[in-house]
């Protein structure tokens, strides 16, 4: 069997791009993978095009030799859009390798370790601040309604949630200022006035009244915050038992700083790649559980992550801010592990997304069921993401860049 082409693909979902990756075989078999990077969708995309120099009329099942042949190829530029750009081709290279067996990826590496794998309903109040009118939910408007949504999390069988720094209000916005991923121009001091600390208390405190005192809630904070206001806003929250505060951050040792200084439990690592990059974390006991990004390393180098990670005795937790294929690999990596604390999906969503694969996830009581189907047990419907693609020019970032002048 000879890989004969790839094909990227970029659809339109909503308020962020999802990149995928095809993989055409001499023997008519395909795989698919995802990669999805909502700024840089095109980089992306052209990487994918400079593999296939090193990828056609090579056999797709021996996908630690192709990981190896990409990896020589970037070693002077390692990490960042290359990194995703490989990520995706592994995983439609493992998704072949399943299917030429006739079994799930999940069955390729080794599983399953279990049959469902609980989730957290992820953004939760934060989507329908800024995209209520997308996903045809409510908007955020009131504490009233940051109330009435924990009670929805509850009802739908969910155990877990998580959010951001919401602001409801008339012209409800959420907290992106003070750097962190804010696009739009001025200063990126990453601190946190007193009133933010009242306000995120507030914001916690309603959730938690709302969903009582056995659902867990998580709060990312992204990379908004440096480790200071990081530490007051941990030790401000520790009364609400969070299940983590989530910091995204360069400097392991920062992070092992901000833990050492709180109760309150700390999360990281969505945007680590690779064993190299989570290493220096494990070693520093940096954070409690860890965050690990399938689209962005990969099945097979994610699972050597979670392997790693359990030889420092730490959970992780797939981070899936993605579509529905991503959630298929994530909940396949959480088949393949012993040491997985709960996964993330987006609830809140675009209406075309369940359209976009042949098969959606299959939610029980806050609970996905782990495919069994071949490969990933799902596929991307093609004539659905041709009918959806991407146009730049209409994301929020790039509005919001231009709105700036900022280029």
């Amino acid at each position: 069997m000879k890989i004969s082409k790839l094909e990227t693909f970029i659809v339109d979902g909503g308020w962020r791009a999802w990149t995928y990756v095809k993989v055409e075989t001499d023997e008519g078999i395909t795989g698919w993978g995802e990669c999805s990077d909502t700024r840089v969708p095109h980089a992306v995309e052209g990487m994918v095009r400079d593999f296939a120099v090193v990828l056609i009329g090579q056999d797709p099942r021996a996908y630690e030799a192709r990981f190896i042949d990409m990896a020589r190829m970037t070693r002077s530029s390692s990490g960042g859009i290359a990194a995703r750009a490989m990520a995706g081709i592994e995983c439609a290279l493992v998704d072949i390798a399943a299917r030429a067996r006739g079994i799930s990826v999940t069955e390729l590496l080794g599983g399953p370790t279990r049959d469902t794998v609980r989730l957290y309903w992820s953004h939760c109040g934060t989507t329908r601040v800024r995209h209520h009118d997308l996903v045809g939910a409510p908007p955020i408007k009131s504490w009233a309604d940051v109330t009435a949504l924990g009670k929805e999390v509850v009802a739908r069988g969910f155990t877990a949630l998580k959010t951001n720094i919401v602001m409801p209000g008339k012209d409800g916005t959420w907290f992106s200022g003070f750097g962190g991923f804010g696009v739009t121009m001025g200063p990126a001091d990453e601190w946190a006035p007193n009133g933010l600390i009242k306000h995120i208390e507030k914001h916690i405190g309603t959730l938690r009244d709302a969903v009582g005192p056995d659902v867990d809630i998580n709060l990312d904070l992204n990379w908004h915050f440096k480790p200071e206001a990081c530490m007051r806003i941990a030790k401000a929250l520790e009364p609400f038992n969070l299940h983590w505060l989530e910091i995204d951050t360069t400097n392991p040792d920062a992070l092992a700083q901000i833990k050492q200084s709180t109760s309150t439990r700390i999360c990281t690592g969505e945007t680590l790649i690779h064993m190299n990059g989570y290493l220096p974390f494990f070693q520093r006991n940096a954070a409690d559980m860890y965050m690990l990004d399938v689209p962005w390393n990969g099945i097979v180098q994610g699972k050597k992550v979670g392997d790693l990670a359990a030889a420092f005795q730490c959970n992780v937790a797939p981070h899936n801010h993605y579509s529905h294929l991503s959630t298929h690999m994530s909940a396949a990596l959480c088949a393949t592990l012993g040491n997985v604390r709960i996964m993330e999906i987006d609830i809140d969503d675009v209406p075309w997304k369940d359209e976009l694969v042949t098969h959606a996830p299959e939610i029980i009581n806050g609970h996905m069921t782990i495919p069994k189907g071949p490969g990933w047990g799902t596929a991307l419907n093609e004539e659905v993401a041709r009918a959806h693609p991407w146009d730049q020019r209409k994301s929020p970032h790039a509005k919001n860049m231009l709105q700036a002048k900022s280029f």
